[in-house]
């Protein structure tokens, strides 16, 4: 009997059908599926038993990111294919009642019998995190940065490309490519907070300084930039040494919170704040209007929760465990809220939903392109963490399970000035 005999029955009690939405591959060669998805391109592989023992152990997408981490599970072909079995099965389900009856439940034990699925829970690939200490405290924060950003600046720039922005580009049209967005997004970010020579902006979560030096030669800011995970910090010293700017931008391995040279004209926060953390909003916002000078300008740019009732990243996820531990998207409506409670005003919310999906399309091509070469200085395992987590996210994206919004706040002078222009033309577009 083959493996794909073994769960035909299992297939069927759930779904009505015995064909999955899309083309499955066992470790024995046997194969099931692929008539009902449109996806002949893509194969999903399940390479040992052990691949079924994650998923029976850790349902849903943290059991799936450990078996293809540790290679158990593999994609052959369109990778958004296979990750898009969600919504796949979504239609199925309107159709078809999934339960798992008594025969299902029979159905289960044979083939857990039979394909030596019952044991021991298998040990999570070495790339899962494990933080310890007070959420979100400064040492925490650290470790959960150092995590996600310590990979290597060799991968990150085969990855994002010259620019090493690692947030979401800015596509005014058609044509546009991966550097020119990332550049279209920092100009309309300094269009927004109005730089002008000689500002002091401060730069929260700075990456690897391309916000900073397009600031400092475009607009004459001198800037301040913080991070803490140490190489960006070493890199981006590096990279604004070379382009002649060291005079005008400070790169500090440094909390944001232990900050105490304000004030500064405008404050930009750029993919950061995601790790902040909902309790923390109001410390962190707070510490914003302690170094905002009045009539200067905040500019929070940010991946966001369609869900109002709150973003945290559930621990047991495949983001939780591997990507962004500890991380928090903050729906869009809390943080306007927050803002306005400490002072600050809105004046101006942009959705830039659908460009983080064609962003992140970039990546994933680009890592895909140069994949053996990539696999060689981060190993296969993040390098897989990479691909699933980029590739799913884009889809979440697309189909809006996921936000992200850029809010331009300032804060007024006590007879409530806000230096702001009439209209937004002076930001509206960016050609």
């Amino acid at each position: 009997m083959t493996v794909a005999s073994s769960l035909e029955p299992l297939l069927r009690s759930i779904f009505g059908t015995a064909e999955p939405p899309v083309r499955v591959r066992f470790w024995d060669g046997s194969d099931l599926g692929g008539e009902i998805g449109r996806s002949d391109d893509a194969v999903l592989v399940l390479r040992s038993p052990d691949a079924l023992r994650r998923l029976l152990y850790a349902p849903g997408e943290l059991g799936f990111g450990r078996a293809y981490v540790a290679g158990d599970i593999d994609v052959e072909g369109d990778i958004y294919a296979i990750l898009d079995l969600r919504r796949l099965l979504g239609e199925v389900r309107d159709h078809v009642e999934v339960r798992l009856d008594r025969h299902g439940i029979v159905a289960l034990l044979k083939a857990g019998r039979s394909l030596r699925l019952i044991g021991r829970p298998l040990p999570p690939p070495l790339e899962e995190a494990h933080l310890r200490g007070a959420l979100h405290s400064k040492v925490r924060d650290a470790a959960a940065i150092a995590h996600h950003y310590n990979v290597g600046n060799d991968f990150y720039r085969a990855v994002l490309g010259p620019t090493m922005a690692y947030s979401c580009g800015y596509w005014p049209n058609a044509q546009t490519t991966l550097d020119d967005a990332q550049t279209a997004k920092i100009e309309l970010i300094c269009r927004k907070l109005a730089l002008r020579p000689g500002m002091r902006l401060l730069d929260i979560g700075c990456g690897w300084g391309a916000m900073a030096m397009h600031a400092a030669q475009h607009y004459g800011a001198h800037v301040v930039g913080v991070t803490v995970a140490r190489e960006q910090a070493e890199l981006a010293r590096k990279r604004i040494a070379e382009a002649g700017l060291a005079d005008r931008i400070e790169i500090r391995l440094q909390d944001y919170r232990d900050v105490d040279d304000g004030p500064f004209a405008a404050i930009s926060s750029i993919g950061m704040s995601e790790h902040v953390g909902r309790d923390r909003l109001g410390d962190y916002l707070g510490v914003v209007m302690r170094l905002l000078q009045p009539e200067g300008r905040f500019l929070n740019h940010a991946i966001s929760s369609p869900d109002t009732r709150g973003g945290k990243v559930p621990p047991r996820s495949f983001i939780g465990r591997y990507v962004f531990p500890d991380g928090e998207l903050i729906e869009v409506g809390s943080l306007i809220t927050a803002m306005q409670d400490l002072g600050l005003e809105v004046r101006d919310v942009e959705s830039l939903r659908e460009h983080y999906a064609r962003t992140l399309r970039a990546w994933v091509a680009n890592l895909e392109a140069r994949w053996d070469e990539l696999v060689g200085i981060v190993g296969v395992g993040r390098a897989r963490v990479w691909r699933l987590y980029m590739a799913a996210s884009a889809l979440n994206f697309e189909m809006n399970r996921t936000a992200i919004h850029q809010v331009l706040a300032v804060r007024p002078s006590k007879d409530g000035n806000s230096a702001m222009p009439a209209t937004r033309l002076p930001f509206a577009s960016v050609d």
